[in-house]
């Protein structure tokens, strides 16, 4: 993922909310979020090029997200790939903080890691830019291509209008469209309010509404937003998760659309 908000335990009926975008290379081979045939617990998208993912969760209750953190001046092509760490996460039992002593020292280009037992309710941030790791309580949280809760236009403009559709939404599937309809934002922020990421003014442009369409110089590969994931959970443990994805040339694929009775299992 390139930008998510969620919500833990901050509404009485919707205890766990999500909303993500992923932005990536469209010529990079993708499958869309599904119950994987190899590890059949797991539910995720997944990149055919290393074999990670982005988002994903577990039937017995572990969800993992990460987003990388943008830093171009120290990007090692020869790391390991940040993907593995969501699908790491997802087939361990470990404990967080033996999972994170792993982690920490493996050499990857920068990243966040949002990793959750959903079943004991304990959620965590980890990234290799910061410290140390933490541990989140309830509450509204952003994340895009910096730490967690930078105030870039992108994260605290989803933040908020998350707030809104929490407030606004009656049942779970309206909710699910509010999320959708906020992910498809592409409107691009003020020059005042950009971040210097390292990448140039018109970058920074490009690269600032939620919902990115970068368009290509000659030769080079399309760049944007090729998935919008929402995640809802309810007080009694029904969950949907939607993904919604789009071509290179903005069309919509059909939806992915994933209902669990009671979720953990």
């Amino acid at each position: 993922m390139c930008l998510a908000a969620f919500a833990l335990n901050a509404h009485p009926r919707f205890p766990l909310v999500l909303a993500a975008n992923r932005d990536e290379f469209f010529a990079r081979p993708t499958a869309a979020m599904d119950w994987w045939a190899d590890a059949p617990d797991l539910l995720a998208g997944r990149d055919l090029t290393s074999g990670g993912s982005w988002f994903g969760l577990t039937r017995s209750g572990r969800l993992a997200l990460l987003t990388n953190v943008r830093e171009p001046g120290r990007n090692d092509p020869t790391a390991p790939s940040r993907g593995a760490l969501v699908t790491d996460w997802l087939r361990s039992n470990a404990p967080f903080a033996d999972f994170a002593a792993q982690q920490l020292p493996a050499g990857h280009n920068g990243f966040n890691l949002i990793a959750a037992d959903v079943a004991s309710n304990t959620w965590h941030w980890l990234s290799n830019r910061v410290p140390a790791s933490r541990r989140l309580g309830p509450g509204l949280y952003a994340l895009s291509n910096a730490a967690l809760d930078t105030p870039w236009p992108k994260t605290t403009g989803l933040r908020a209008a998350l707030a809104d559709a929490l407030d606004q939404s009656a049942d779970a599937p309206s909710l699910i469209e509010r999320l959708l309809a906020v992910l498809a934002d592409d409107t691009a922020a003020p020059d005042a309010t950009l971040p210097d990421t390292g990448v140039g003014l018109e970058r920074e442009r490009l690269l600032s509404p939620r919902f990115i369409r970068i368009p290509p110089l000659p030769g080079a590969a399309v760049y944007g937003t090729r998935c919008s994931t929402v995640l809802v959970r309810e007080a009694d443990g029904a969950t949907w998760v939607v993904e919604r994805s789009v071509t290179a040339n903005g069309e919509s694929l059909p939806r992915r659309v994933h209902q669990l009775s009671h979720w953990p299992a």
